[in-house]
């Protein structure tokens, strides 16, 4: 029996070393975990003591929120990366007579479009989809030809929404309808759609359903577990989770719905479709989420910048919507991108100024029009100099 030469084993060694540092390397190139955070300027003026004033006014105004106009749930509001207020107001149940606290995880409703819509973004960075893809390349049996994962995202594929055709579809309200059963429902009865895709902007829940079902078939994995496993755990976000119905078993404080009568808002069998919906969280895990978006712990810079860039050639006011974000005009003249979320009764809010890198972050269970004031608190925020006063005057004079 012969042996292999002692240079040969050595050849060997090195070429197998150099084989598993290149999948190592292969393998990192699939995640983009780098914490260095997207610096910004912090002026002269942001000190302690105005860090304190501006509480002072801000709890001001949402205590007015809550004496006049019933406000309940919980904020968390930032500027320069810095909290600058955190607080709770009313109850969690009604009922129960469980007040909120800052622990308080609270359903996102839309909210969470903006996760699914990183969730999609992070296997675009990993080549593992292309935003011009055909639906049809991850779900065969899809019905509606021509429509592309990018219209998805921007809310331009004109299909109908299935929290309404479900209602007429569905047989058995008693059982829960997931992500699967609305491929299903569309692939049997075929809805008819609103509007031809790319043709208008039409917000649609169905889009962001179907985004989540893509999420699945391309990594493997219940959606659930993809935002378990590849966001809220690195991110730490321990108090995050999406609906199941066994959500009442969970541990940790989490808000009932309610209607604006103060009566519980029961779940129902269109709960357990996620995507477009069924996040739960708090302010301070929500508070993570923004600060790792400055950072490329999650998706590329450039990738991020897309999300945030308006898809609508046409509009009637100075709003756009990019990737599960909307985009607006501040007061002061910066671009803040946000969302709002309704969803069987929470109501909740969540818009960035990437520019000085603050959040507004509010959590609501009694959806009672309290946050249809927020106005007042963008402008606490973001007060219009008159330059920015001047600007807006000439824009809405040009329309």
């Amino acid at each position: 029996m012969t042996f292999p030469s002692v240079k040969f084993v050595l050849f060997l060694t090195i070429l197998v070393s150099l084989f598993f540092s290149c999948q190592k390397a292969e393998d990192k190139s699939y995640r983009w975990d780098d914490d260095t955070k997207e610096e910004t300027v912090v002026p002269a003026w942001f000190t302690q003591d105005s860090v304190q004033k501006l509480a002072r006014h801000l709890d001001s105004v949402f205590t007015k929120y809550k004496m006049k106009r019933g406000f309940n749930g919980t904020i968390l509001v930032t500027k320069y990366d810095q909290v600058v207020y955190k607080k709770a107001f009313g109850l969690a149940d009604f009922y129960k007579r469980d007040s909120n606290t800052v622990e308080t995880a609270f359903q996102l409703a839309s909210v969470s479009k903006q996760f699914t819509a990183v969730a999609i973004m992070m296997l675009k960075d990993q080549g593992k989809l292309q935003y011009e893809d055909s639906v049809q390349q991850y779900i065969p049996e899809f019905p509606y030809h021509g429509i592309t994962i990018r219209q998805l995202l921007t809310h331009q594929s004109g299909l109908s929404n299935y929290t309404y055709f479900a209602d007429k579809l569905w047989p058995d309200r008693k059982q829960n309808l997931t992500n699967q059963d609305v491929v299903n429902l569309m692939v049997t009865h075929q809805p008819k759609p609103y509007y031809k895709p790319n043709t208008r902007f039409d917000y649609s829940n169905t889009g962001y359903s179907l985004l989540a079902t893509i999420v699945e078939k391309v990594s493997g994995v219940p959606f659930a577990t993809f935002l378990r496993k590849q966001i809220f755990e690195p991110l730490e976000m321990k108090h995050t989770f999406t609906y199941s119905p066994d959500v009442a078993t969970l541990t940790g404080p989490i808000a009932t719905g309610h209607t604006r009568n103060r009566q519980k808002r029961t779940t129902d069998y269109l709960d357990t479709v996620l995507g477009d919906k069924g996040i739960f969280s708090t302010v301070d895990d929500l508070y993570k989420w923004d600060q790792a978006l400055y950072t490329q712990k999650l998706v590329k810079r450039e990738t991020l910048q897309e999300a945030f860039t308006g898809s609508r050639p046409s509009k009637k006011n100075e709003e756009d919507y990019g990737f599960g974000w909307r985009i607006k005009p501040l007061p002061n003249g910066d671009t803040a991108v946000y969302h709002g979320g309704l969803w069987h009764g929470f109501s909740t809010y969540f818009l960035r100024n990437p520019k000085d890198h603050s959040a507004l972050i509010v959590l609501s269970n009694l959806p009672n029009g309290s946050l249809n004031y927020l106005e007042e608190i963008r402008q606490v925020l973001y007060p219009a100099s008159d330059s920015a006063a001047k600007s807006s005057k000439q824009r809405i004079a040009r329309r």
